[in-house]
């Protein structure tokens, strides 16, 4: 198509590409900038960038973020579109056009605000998140919704799986918004409410570590698909030393008031099962030690792992 709107996509690295290729595909990637960034991916997308005739910049930290309002300025984007672009767009640049900056947020607005909004909705056993596109604001997050596209949670729904799912729907999320600022007579422009609204800082360890005492066992499960793979499993520590859980599944057999955190069951060599705070089992078996990634298999051939525990 002709005369298709000109879009400035911010990117913050690889769950951007599928926007990325589409947006290219349909004639409306006119420019991209990336935020950070490892050196390989930058040079990658700076050559294709290059090879396609698309404007590039890279905004590496944020003394480099002060050439933004210029660059714009200068390549005169229609609409600038961001995708877990790492930096807070300061207003000198968002004063460049009113509803010109529009985020597509991997989580739904306002309940799941900040960085990491796939981790959480895990964590937070949630059934559905969503991709929400916003106009852009001085604040993160924060701007008045277009529209959230509502997307499915599977039970046994990863971070990394749940994230390759968002990327590829973000992809024809951001590729409808194009088209319907191309075509549409008005965007919807919704207040946040802030009644709703909740912030989530980037996890700490106290964030991904699982205590055995208190949690039960679909949090626990939870907790272990949600830190899988970004932070090696979730937290714990076994025999006096850090450890990771990295795959979980819950057991339908309840104990009786054994400790939580206790193995009590060796499965054909190759599946533990630990005791949880209500009651219940979960399955284990792929764990992480200091030694590194091991299967209950090849960590039961070193220890006798029947009634050690976790905690």
């Amino acid at each position: 198509m002709e005369n298709n709107l000109k879009i400035l996509l911010l990117c913050g690295g690889r769950f951007a590409f599928k926007a990325l290729q589409l947006l290219a595909f349909e004639k409306f990637l006119y420019a991209v900038a990336i935020g950070k960034g490892s050196n390989t991916i930058t040079d990658a997308l700076e050559n294709e960038c290059a090879n396609n005739q698309i404007k590039f910049n890279h905004f590496s930290n944020k003394t480099k973020m002060k050439e933004m309002k210029d660059w714009i300025n200068e390549i005169k984007p229609d609409y600038i579109f961001s995708i877990s672009f790492p930096f807070l767009i300061p207003e000198d640049v968002l004063a460049y056009g009113t509803e010109k900056f529009i985020n597509f947020h991997p989580g739904p607005l306002p309940q799941y605000r900040g960085v990491m909004p796939i981790f959480e909705v895990l964590k937070n056993q949630e059934k559905q998140t969503a991709i929400c596109a916003h106009f852009m604001n001085s604040s993160f997050d924060e701007g008045n919704i277009i529209f959230n596209d509502p997307i499915h949670i599977n039970e046994t729904e990863t971070y990394g799986s749940l994230t390759v799912k968002l990327s590829n729907r973000i992809a024809q999320v951001a590729l409808n918004m194009a088209n319907m600022l191309q075509y549409a007579n008005s965007i919807p422009s919704i207040k946040q409410n802030e009644e709703l609204a909740y912030y989530y800082e980037k996890p700490t360890l106290s964030d991904t570590y699982i205590n055995w005492k208190r949690m039960d066992a679909d949090e626990i499960v939870a907790l272990i698909h949600a830190c899988n793979p970004w932070n090696g499993g979730a937290d714990t520590t076994f025999l006096g030393q850090p450890a990771k859980i990295i795959d979980g599944r819950i057991i339908n057999k309840p104990h009786q008031n054994i400790f939580p955190g206790t193995i009590v069951a060796i499965v054909d060599q190759s599946e533990i099962h630990i005791t949880t705070a209500d009651n219940q089992h979960i399955s284990v078996t792929i764990i992480q030690t200091q030694e590194g990634i091991q299967t209950v298999k090849q960590l039961h051939t070193k220890l006798n792992l029947m009634n050690l525990a976790f905690n």
